[in-house]
């Protein structure tokens, strides 16, 4: 991934729409948006989301910010804007099993790259969500906090978003035990009493620990971990955002 164009500066306080407008006004035309959802969940697949947004008021989605910001609601309704008026939109669906197969964070980069192949209009420019995200064939920058600070960014992951939690609630009537429909397979109180009345279901993700425990893989929490809980941690040690 590349740095902003030459000579191109985006204000701190530019708002949600500043890094297109920056880059429109230095000549580049179609700006892509990625970010994903379900990194940090030990059930159910990771979806990823790539949007282009016409520039100027055409592009403006009413209430669109970060989806993890958002009600249940509020983001139906920014998702039904943006696939309209998107120049070009995508969603990328990874399952469980290709997660646990090659690692969080490469079905996370990989998931991105694809989203972005996969829109009907090559862009010009992509901004990702927090991870670098190289192999696209086109010039881009990671945006720390990506999804609260550029709009292509927030209209991408409300499309991730969104499509992940219909996927769970349908997930939900297929697993009931486990009441996927409200926690969305992430690491809650409820979550965990599943899991441990009822180990693991055939979509939880065998890289996580804690699954990995329900399922009698690994040993039982010591009295220090009952007293600092892990929340979903894969082998390699890594910590993944609640809600991400």
């Amino acid at each position: 991934m590349s740095t902003l164009p030459r000579g191109l500066t985006v204000r701190r306080d530019a708002g949600l729409y500043g890094y297109e407008r920056a880059l429109h006004r230095h000549g580049v035309e179609l700006v892509a948006g990625v970010d994903e959802a379900g990194r940090g969940a030990c059930a159910g697949p990771l979806v990823a989301g790539a949007a282009i947004l016409p520039p100027g008021k055409a592009g403006i989605i009413p209430g669109l910010a970060d989806s993890k910001l958002l009600t249940g609601k509020a983001r139906e309704r920014c998702y039904a804007q943006v696939v309209r008026r998107a120049l070009a939109w995508s969603v990328v669906v990874v399952p469980h099993d290709e997660c646990d197969r090659l690692g969080m964070h490469v079905a996370n980069i990989q998931a991105l790259r694809r989203a972005v192949a996969q829109l009907d209009l090559r862009p010009d420019y992509v901004l990702s969500d927090g991870f670098p995200v190289d192999g696209l064939g086109t010039p881009g920058l990671a945006v720390w906090k990506g999804d609260r600070v550029a709009a292509c960014v927030a209209a991408a992951s409300v499309l991730a978003k969104v499509t992940r939690d219909r996927l769970m609630v349908e997930l939900d009537g297929e697993h009931p035990a486990y009441d996927f429909k409200t926690h969305k397979g992430y690491t809650t109180d409820v979550h965990t009493a599943a899991l441990e009345a009822h180990g693991p279901s055939p979509v939880h993700r065998m890289r996580f620990v804690n699954v990995r425990r329900a399922a009698g893989l690994e040993p039982p929490l010591s009295a220090d971990e009952l007293r600092h809980p892990e929340h979903g941690v894969d082998p390699a040690g890594e910590q993944h955002r609640l809600g991400a």
